[in-house]
């Protein structure tokens, strides 16, 4: 059984919560929300339950949901931080399901990082988060999935003048090692082929246009190629991303956000998946945010989500199966 989380109460996850419950709700993958009732009880049926198991019987018929109460009522598209705590106790029941095995996997809705920093959530982004409840912070590399392509930015969360700052032949070599173990235990792959982008135009052009390919990114790549990672690059950025050179790779690793999410969003946007590798439990969620602007206006694609539910529960066969 997988696990859904509330999300923002104000923003586009009840309403592509319940638009996906009513596509999966005859072959699954099954999920149980834990969230606030209310959010969902005019959109679908709803069941409560105490525990994750009660909700296979339910699914077909009724959304199953592990019920918490919001401080306040939502207003679409107007965030409310008196509902914060609610959105972190989502995220923590939800990791606390994961780890014991109760659920196989979790899938997290979008939650707005500015309404629940006043919650004691004091991290860059939600998969800090999860790290820190799971007790692995430093280990979490974010990995973005779709159908053309999958890409792990290598720095994140940054300005891109500090992402260049925080660069270095070991951070490439630690993220690349989490990446190859996920790929291998998660994905299925046993020899995951990882392509390198370059920081700079052309790869560097040499030496010409930059300097970090041959200081930084080459002496990495040796490394990791003598402990028997089959990896390529650096690859000049502009073409690395065509058909023919994504036929190559099986994840392309990237040295800034944009440089990564870029061609995936413009690939795969409907059905992006954000999935965290280096934690002992799985996650995954939709490639977008909170979406305000168009909350409660039933304008809200949910394919995202639907491609990260059934993502999680591929991927937590593909664990059960390399366990």
């Amino acid at each position: 059984m997988l696990v859904l989380t509330q999300g923002d109460p104000a923003s586009i996850a009840p309403e592509i919560t319940a638009a996906v419950w009513q596509k999966l709700r005859q072959n699954g993958p099954a999920f149980v929300y834990v969230g606030d009732p209310s959010l969902l009880e005019r959109r679908v049926p709803v069941q409560t339950v105490r525990y994750l198991s009660a909700g296979a019987d339910i699914f077909s018929h009724a959304l199953p949901v592990i019920p918490l109460h919001l401080a306040t009522p939502p207003a679409p598209g107007e965030p409310d931080r008196r509902n914060a705590a609610s959105v972190l106790e989502s995220i923590r029941l939800a990791v606390e399901l994961t780890l014991s095995g109760e659920a196989s996997a979790m899938i997290t809705n979008p939650i707005s990082k500015e309404v629940v920093q006043g919650a004691g959530f004091h991290h860059p982004g939600h998969t800090g988060y999860l790290a820190e409840l799971c007790q692995t912070p430093g280990n979490e590399i974010m990995l973005l999935a779709g159908p053309s392509l999958k890409v792990v930015p290598i720095t994140v969360h940054v300005a891109l003048r500090e992402a260049i700052s925080q660069l270095s032949s070991d951070l490439i070599i630690r993220t690349a090692r989490t990446v190859a173990a996920g790929m291998q235990r998660d994905f299925g792959l046993s020899n995951p082929r990882m392509a390198f982008a370059g920081l700079n135009p052309h790869a560097g052009e040499h030496g010409l246009m930059g300097r970090e390919e041959q200081e930084i990114i080459l002496p990495a790549l040796h490394t990791l190629r003598q402990e028997g990672y089959n990896v390529s690059g650096p690859l000049p950025p502009d073409t690395m991303f065509t058909p023919d050179a994504r036929a190559k790779y099986d994840v392309a690793l990237c040295m800034y956000h944009d440089q990564g999410l870029i061609p995936l969003k413009t690939l795969d946007m409907a059905e992006g998946v954000n999935v965290t590798l280096g934690l002992p439990i799985i996650r995954t969620s939709p490639d977008h945010g909170t979406a305000f602007d168009i909350a409660g206006q039933n304008k809200a694609d949910p394919r995202s989500l639907e491609a990260a539910i059934r993502m999680a529960a591929a991927l937590a066969e593909n664990r059960r199966k390399n366990a």
